[in-house]
């Protein structure tokens, strides 16, 4: 059977349809995001009358272009199947953060400098287990994704904020593995919240840093070109 394109299959529902052919580049157009994950994403609480990141990223889609809020603040790995439930039907791109909570809960991963190589191996191998079953699930979707980093908590002290960004590598390094190996966009929020000014709290975006994530997500939905391409053998 001959291979048949995106393109013609929608015009020719279009012409079945009785809709001009011009209405296609409409219906190209159309892009809904879904964000899903936690706080980084569901941020309002923390930004107190600033816009979210939800707000500033519609603000900066243009004409025909919308996004949903699906993350949900407090949010860990296990939790993006019940948000990949309530994905509307004109869905187009994904975008996940989450991991962060995960990290937190791992017993003072963030805290502790007394963590053994094996234990922190075990934690990195769990957590990699986990988010490579999020991944395969939300693969099933179908649809355009990228996937986040986790940033570097912003903790006043400086001993604890150089543990937790050391700590995050081993979580972070699964992260990006599992992107690339599955030819996933990624967002390296490391390198996108990279001042002080971007956290309304040590672990919270503020409207700064949510208005900079936006503008990523902006970037990846409007197919704008990768600054790096990653090579692997699939």
């Amino acid at each position: 059977m001959a291979n048949i394109s995106r393109r013609t299959l929608l015009l020719a529902s279009c012409s079945l349809a009785g809709v001009p052919e011009r209405s296609y580049a409409q219906a190209r157009a159309m892009i809904h995001i879904i964000l899903l994950g936690d706080s980084v994403f569901d941020n309002a609480a923390y930004v107190s009358r600033d816009p979210d990141l939800l707000r500033q990223l519609e603000q900066m889609l243009p004409q025909g272009r919308k996004a949903t809020l699906l993350a949900r603040d407090g949010a860990v790995i296990s939790e993006i199947g019940n948000q990949l439930r309530g994905l509307p039907s004109d869905a187009t791109h994904l975008v996940i953060s989450v991991g962060g909570n995960d990290a937190l809960r791992e017993s003072g991963v963030l805290e502790s400098s007394a963590l053994s190589v094996a234990d922190a191996l075990e934690i990195g191998d769990g957590f990699g287990r986990a988010y490579d079953s999020m991944l395969t699930e939300v693969s099933r979707v179908g649809l355009p994704t990228a996937v986040c980093t986790i940033y570097e908590p912003r903790f006043p002290e400086t001993p604890r904020r150089k543990l937790a960004a050391t700590a995050l590598t081993l979580l972070n390094d699964k992260i990006t593995r599992q992107a690339f190996a599955r030819g996933l966009t990624l967002i390296d929020l490391r390198l996108i919240c990279d001042d002080d000014a971007d956290f309304a709290n040590p672990i919270e975006p503020s409207a700064r840093g949510g208005a900079k994530i936006a503008q990523a997500i902006s970037k990846f939905a409007g197919g704008a070109t990768p600054r790096s391409s990653v090579f692997t053998d699939q």
